[in-house]
């Protein structure tokens, strides 16, 4: 089952960089999260309706869903989307990754879930990977004011996914069903954004673009019904740190959709860059015992 989620996730949240790609400069950064969101949460209520499955929540439940419509359904896309003005996705892939340290410190501060000694190596190669994958990009980019500006965007919106984390960790420890608060979530996630829409005068029915239409529809039923509950599911299954080493592979599938349909040339850096991912990846989930015989590795096993 966790293999089965890890791969969805993997997949559909690697193919939603190129949907999220091709709505720029077709539809605002806010209109585009707002029409995501509220498909998405209009597709779930209508199933879980149909199917008597919608649950009831607390009052602080419902406080709750809140939050995390705000974190992850509302500011960590903004931030995203706004950002791709200024910075390539390669850098946003870069910063984005760093969920997987967000989400461990989380994880230990506020549930006190003890990170694995196989943990470490497994995100320092990821890290040294993403950077070894996006090193052509981040060579060419130059730093001025908006540019900063963008990667303190991105570290924001990062931050306020794995926050979003957290609260799904919360919802799954009290026993709350995923899909509902999924819904209400995303619910209250676009309601913040209509209300934002309509603070700043923009229309909701910004684009006839085809494209951006298709690409808002894929994000939502495909990138947010499917994708965020398979995630969210693998988050109370694996942990919040492990579900988050996703995130390092989601630039992998994008690349090599890239690869067929775009021309993307890949270089040696990037193919170093993918075997260092790959290696993180099985350190983190076969859990090779040589690893602890390393000085450093057993020395920390002594201290958990």
């Amino acid at each position: 089952m966790n293999v089965a989620l890890y791969t969805i996730v993997v997949f559909i949240f690697g193919t939603t960089w190129i949907a999220i790609s091709a709505q720029h400069g077709h539809i605002t950064p806010v209109i585009a999260v707002f029409w995501r969101f509220f498909i998405a949460a209009l597709i779930l209520f209508v199933g879980l309706c149909l199917s008597k499955r919608l649950k009831k929540l607390t009052l602080i439940d419902h406080f709750f869903c809140l939050l995390q419509g705000l974190c992850i359904f509302g500011l960590n896309f903004i931030c995203f989307y706004s950002a791709v003005a200024y910075v390539n996705s390669g850098l946003e892939s870069v910063i984005f990754s760093m969920a997987v340290i967000f989400n461990a410190i989380n994880s230990y501060l506020l549930f006190k879930q003890r990170i694995s000694v196989y943990f470490i190596p497994a995100v320092i190669c990821g890290l040294l990977g993403m950077l070894a994958l996006f090193w052509h990009d981040l060579t060419v980019t130059h730093i001025h004011s908006q540019t900063v500006f963008a990667i303190l965007l991105c570290v924001l919106g990062t931050y306020g996914f794995s926050l979003g984390n957290m609260i799904s960790l919360r919802h799954q420890r009290h026993k709350l069903d995923v899909l509902s608060t999924n819904a209400y979530g995303m619910l209250y996630g676009a309601i913040v954004m209509a209300i934002v829409a309509v603070l700043r005068g923009e229309g909701f029915l910004a684009t006839s673009s085809g494209i951006a239409i298709s690409a808002v529809l894929y994000l939502a039923v495909v990138g947010s019904v499917i994708g965020f509950s398979a995630y969210f599911l693998l988050v109370g299954r694996i942990g919040a740190g492990q579900a988050a080493y996703t995130t390092l592979l989601f630039p992998l599938v994008a690349l090599t959709l890239s690869t067929f349909w775009e021309g993307y040339q890949w270089t040696w850096s990037a193919g170093f860059g993918v075997i260092l991912i790959l290696f993180g990846n099985f350190i983190l989930f076969r859990q090779p015992q040589w690893i602890l015989k390393l000085p450093y590795w057993s020395k920390s096993l002594k201290h958990q």
